[in-house]
């Protein structure tokens, strides 16, 4: 299988071709199944026309390609408003907000962080939780999104 830094690479263009953003995707597996989900933004909003538009793009190059060995279910989306976040530009848009985010690995005893994103500086994102500072690099991070406000 393809790592998602090389789906990444053949989903991209597909997308921008289309006219929309990439905004990032993600690979879920769960027991036997997998899903491939990627986020497409446009500042005009998604419609289901542009998700159905991408997966019908995506799903002839990976007939071809075929960069993922065996089923999986391909899934076109928005971010939602409980985004993902993949990189660093994406973390610095959502400065002041709350995130959550998992990492791969424990740092300082916990792999779960839950409070206000208060920067990015480089390829870390700095993290308050309960009063407390945390500054996690991007490479660690499992998992990230916003949570939303209502």
């Amino acid at each position: 299988m393809v790592s998602d830094m090389g789906l990444t690479e053949l989903v991209r263009p597909v997308v921008e071709g289309l006219e929309l953003e990439f905004w990032g995707l993600e690979m879920v597996v769960q027991g036997r199944e997998k899903t491939l989900r990627v986020y497409i933004e446009s500042d005009k909003g998604i419609a289901v026309e542009d998700c159905e538009a991408v997966s019908r793009q995506l799903s002839s190059l990976f007939d071809v390609e075929d960069p993922i060995v065996g089923e999986y279910t391909l899934e076109v989306s928005s971010p939602g408003l409980d985004r993902p976040l993949f990189e660093a530009a994406q973390f610095a848009q959502y400065v002041g907000e709350t995130v959550k985010i998992k990492l791969r690995s424990a740092f300082e005893g916990r792999r779960n962080f839950r409070g206000a994103l208060s920067g990015v500086e480089d390829d870390e994102v700095i993290i308050v939780v309960d009063g407390h500072e945390y500054i996690l690099p991007i490479e660690s991070v499992e998992k990230a999104n916003i949570v939303p406000r209502f």
